[in-house]
């Protein structure tokens, strides 16, 4: 008999990148308060903005998000641990002793970390969603009992389909000849390719992301994968409480600009569908694929 969702997770030690963005601390969030029997959750964390990874830390589990969580059971966050490291630096620009604790004890990574501007430079989209996620999957290659890799993506990932299916599609591009292109080439020749590189997306943000899927499928043979696709995320339906979000992204600052009367027009195209996922939804959800895909493997 398959174990329930809260049994699978006893004991399990849980990799989080990404944790300190709008996914990553709900995330955190709901393993702590729903999932509360783990043995560890590690968060990847660099320092940024003059705060250091632990100043970071700290800040984030004093977050009101957290309240209910310190309500219930205040002794959760011992079981959170900050690993100090770098989704843009190789290697992840771990110690060594943090790379052989998470090689030894590591079963389950999340990996969220992403830059969602659609206005980002090419090459600073491509070393943070694909380099930075091709770090992820070296670092989960050596890991000794991995049990499911769950990697983010979006279902906006392939723009120019009228139905995403579940499955990998082909990359318009080599992914790892992108990300050569993006260390050599200099910033001017990149800046005029790329609209020609990104013609078949309509940002630099659903390119890397397509592309990602790519170089995320060659590892499917080395560990179990599962890949994510929230459409566009928005605030709790109900968990755990609701309305929470922390961004003006997307819908809701169009909600916020328009009720304070800043947006009074804009233009639209009635027949398009603007699909939105609460944000303890697609938590769930990649809670539940990573426990189905495990069991699955």
């Amino acid at each position: 008999m398959a174990p329930s969702v809260t049994e699978f997770y006893e004991g399990k030690c849980i990799l989080i990148t990404g944790a300190t963005g709008f996914l990553g601390k709900a995330l955190l969030e709901k393993l702590l308060r729903s999932c509360h029997n783990v043995d560890t959750i590690y968060l990847l964390m660099r320092n940024k903005k003059g705060l250091t990874s632990e100043e970071r830390l700290n800040d984030l589990c004093n977050n009101k998000l957290f309240d209910l969580v310190r309500s219930q059971n205040p002794d959760a966050f011992k079981k959170v641990k900050l690993i100090p490291g770098n989704i843009l630096s190789d290697g992840l620009d771990l110690s060594n002793d943090d790379r052989t604790e998470l090689q030894k004890k590591c079963n389950i990574i999340f990996h969220s970390a992403a830059c969602v501007r659609f206005d980002q430079k090419l090459k600073d989209a491509v070393n943070l969603n694909t380099n930075g996620t091709l770090r992820v999957l070296q670092l989960a290659e050596s890991i000794e009992n991995l049990e499911v890799l769950v990697h983010l993506s979006t279902a906006y990932c392939r723009c120019e389909l009228d139905v995403l299916e579940e499955r990998i599609y082909p990359a318009v591009h080599n992914p790892r000849k992108v990300m050569d292109i993006c260390e050599w080439m200099d910033d001017a020749l990149l800046a005029y390719l790329e609209p020609k590189l990104i013609e078949s997306e309509p940002n630099t943000y659903s390119y890397t992301k397509a592309i990602t899927e790519t170089l995320v499928a060659e590892y499917e043979s080395k560990f179990p994968i599962a890949i994510a696709r929230p459409s566009i995320v928005i605030a709790a339906w109900k968990d755990p409480y609701p309305g929470w979000i922390d961004n003006l992204n997307g819908p809701t600052g169009l909600l916020i600009g328009s009720g304070k009367g800043v947006i009074r027009t804009m233009h639209c195209e009635p027949s398009y569908i603007a699909d939105a996922i609460p944000i303890d939804a697609v938590v769930n959800g990649c809670i539940l694929i990573a426990y189905a895909t495990a069991l699955a493997r």
